[in-house]
């Protein structure tokens, strides 16, 4: 065998392990990349799951805070009716109907 087809060898098999070893580099830096990336999802959607639990927390606390679990009521603190509410504002939007419609006439 002469000499430059063994050297043409081992220069092959030398190349063939340097691409092998850059190849395995670069896939493990994609993976360590991908897991960073996960992780960093993750933690995202644990700060937001946890936001808006505690937004759903503060906006029930404030809306049981109007509610009373007792029918005696201090005198001057009484909640507003709230069929007198929903009264007013049918009237409100029955107003508004009637207006529109009139709105609507004149502009034919």
């Amino acid at each position: 065998m002469s000499n430059s087809l063994v050297h043409a060898f081992f220069v092959g098999r030398a190349l063939a392990e340097a691409v092998g070893e850059q190849l395995e580099a670069g896939v493990s830096e994609a993976l360590s990349e991908l897991g960073k990336f996960d992780a960093e999802q993750r933690e995202r959607l644990r700060q937001f799951t946890e936001s808006v639990l505690e937004r759903a927390s503060h906006a029930e606390e404030a809306a049981m805070q109007g509610r009373t679990t007792t029918t005696i009521v201090p005198y001057g603190s009484q909640p507003t009716d709230l069929q007198a509410t929903i009264d007013d504002l049918r009237a409100e939007v029955a107003h508004l109907r009637a207006e529109l419609q009139r709105y609507r006439s004149r502009s034919v």
